[in-house]
């Protein structure tokens, strides 16, 4: 088990390999996730205080490229918990109007992951 701290909601027990998105959820944020979770709307994007990983998805990498935020911040539904964590989500449904946070995400990452280490994503 790993400490789940999420600004503005408090600290959480998550189990090792929860998917972040899903662990943000269970601790009570309503963060978005309007594609449910394939890394293609990043309404589930978090800033790290504490704890970001070293890796990082290339579906995340791809997404935050294309629309110029490599860097910036991360997409939650393309991390797992590993460690103990801190973090800012950034869109929630009271936020942003919405009626909802958008369907619900799978248990693992989707697509299917592909893990790289940040360092050697860094921009071009």
């Amino acid at each position: 088990m790993y400490e789940l701290t999420v600004k503005g909601v408090g600290t959480f027990e998550v189990e090792k390999g929860t998917r972040l998105v899903r662990a943000i959820e269970d601790c009570g944020a309503n963060l978005g996730h309007r594609c449910g979770g394939h890394a293609q709307c990043t309404t589930c994007r978090v800033n790290f205080e504490d704890g970001e990983p070293s890796v990082m998805t290339a579906a995340e990498h791809e997404k935050l490229h294309d629309i110029g935020q490599f860097g910036d911040m991360r997409l939650s539904c393309q991390i797992v918990v590993d460690r103990d964590m801190t973090v800012e989500p950034l869109m929630t449904v009271e936020d942003q109007g919405w009626d909802d946070a958008g369907p619900e995400p799978a248990i693992m990452v989707e697509p299917e992951a592909e893990w790289y280490p940040i360092e050697s994503l860094e921009e071009e």
